[in-house]
């Protein structure tokens, strides 16, 4: 079906039965026998580098012993110990510009341990199990209010219902998950793992969760400081940067972050629209997600246009091969300049540019290639500061997430210091539940 303002953007480009086999899932799960040859591959070293490289410090070798032994589930248990959501990182964290690139293996002969396959074969055995390998502490009587569901918030939740606390967990959306429900690529994260995950993680027992409830709309930080002895604020970066250029606005144009959630919420891939000429600009990971699959639902041309070197991409050398092989062309080097068309967009203008003295120029170059859907993924922005000091538009936080209000903490993409990692953001909201708790108990 044709929209009748952008007649290239069309649905069902390509059948029922291409489109499932285009987002199956990425990397197939390992086998029991595939897990113990791939863990007998691995040194179990001493100081071993790939826990150091591994933001939540998940005891890498033990786990991968534990696989060669037998024992998946102590594997898994290992894992949660240290990440609670480690079944979505062995799926979407970037492995091979952390552990596996430390990997003695990849060193030494160019070809790690396959350490997130790995991780994902021991995790999903527990969950598929559904048993939760931890069970509550006593209660304590203390209260905690979590603001955000997404990995940093339900990270914190599970440590602090853990420890004892109750938590009431809230979360702007119709369900919880953040970007592991929302905006992460459909073939990373396929049978809706991401819901099935926060389920499993909840069974813990002591929280509550609450949607449809935002942070400075419907909820107020004085609010919840009132009401609970603290407070964790997690709740991610909801704005998107506009391009600022003539044609921003011309339909066609939109935001990948929106895009990606359509295609992780519809339950009809053939009815999502894409364009037959589509251009992402940005270099990070959502603008890859975005690329790779409008090139998966049927778009003829896809281009990933990014101002500044290869080099210089958020987006993992592995992301860019990714979606170099799945036939998007990157175009290095150019800035958007303009989105033509007549009313719809039709092509883009972009401008050549070069770095001089440090700072990125236009060289006043300029080219047009054809677009008729076009994806702005420069970044997204904080969209409530809750009076909260910030650093760099993001909520300026110490030591384990400790803001400038006494009593709230914060973590994840919304916080300063992080790297906009779902491992990262797990990280976060681990350490500053165990700040709350320190705080809340009189250990700190």
């Amino acid at each position: 079906m044709n929209s009748p303002f952008t007649p290239g953007v069309v649905s069902q480009r390509l059948s029922t039965e291409d489109l499932s086999k285009n987002f199956g899932d990425l990397h197939a799960p390992l086998a029991p026998h595939e897990a113990a040859v791939a863990a007998d591959r691995c040194y179990f070293c001493h100081d071993a580098p790939c826990i150091t490289a591994c933001p939540t410090d998940i005891d890498i070798p033990l786990f991968i012993r534990q696989i060669s032994t037998g024992t998946p589930e102590a594997a898994a248990k290992t894992i949660f110990q240290q990440n609670i959501l480690g079944g979505m990182c062995a799926r979407v964290c970037p492995t091979e510009d952390l552990c596996e690139q430390a990997c003695v293996r990849e060193l030494a002969e160019g070809k790690p341990v396959e350490i997130g396959r790995l991780q994902r074969y021991a995790t999903d055995t527990v969950m598929h199990s559904g048993v939760h390998p931890f069970t509550r502490a006593a209660p304590t009587g203390k209260r905690v209010a979590v603001a955000g569901a997404g990995p940093a918030g339900l990270a914190c939740a599970h440590r602090l219902a853990m420890l004892g606390h109750d938590v009431t967990l809230y979360d702007a959306r119709p369900k919880p998950g953040g970007l592991n429900e929302f905006g992460i690529a459909a073939y990373k994260s396929t049978d809706d793992f991401a819901a099935r995950e926060v389920d499993w993680l909840m069974s813990i027992g002591g929280i509550t969760l609450e949607t449809d409830k935002a942070l400075g709309t419907d909820m107020t930080l004085d609010a919840l400081a009132a009401d609970f002895d603290a407070v964790f604020v997690g709740v991610g970066l909801g704005g998107v940067n506009a391009l600022g250029i003539d044609g921003d606005a011309r339909d066609g144009v939109s935001d990948a972050v929106s895009f990606i959630e359509d295609l992780r919420q519809t339950d009809d891939l053939a009815k999502l629209p894409v364009g037959r000429n589509v251009v992402v600009i940005g270099g990070g990971m959502t603008a890859v997600d975005a690329a790779v699959q409008s090139k998966l639902l049927g778009a003829e041309q896809v281009t990933i246009a990014y101002r500044r070197g290869r080099d210089a991409m958020s987006a993992s050398r592995y992301e860019q091969d990714l979606a170099a092989s799945n036939g998007v062309k990157l175009l290095f080097n150019v800035q958007p300049v303009a989105v033509h068309g007549n009313g719809a967009a039709t092509d883009v203008e972009l401008e050549y540019t070069q770095v001089t003295d440090g700072k990125l120029a236009g060289t006043g170059e300029t080219i047009r290639i054809p677009a008729d859907q076009v994806f702005r993924a420069i970044g997204q922005t904080l969209t409530t500061d809750c009076g909260l000091d910030l650093t760099g538009g993001k909520i300026a936080v110490t030591g384990a997430g400790r803001t400038s209000r006494a009593g709230v903490w914060a973590g994840g993409d919304c916080a300063s210091g992080g790297d906009d990692l779902t491992v990262t953001a797990v990280a976060e909201g681990r350490d500053a539940a165990m700040d709350i708790h320190a705080t809340l108990t009189g250990a700190a």
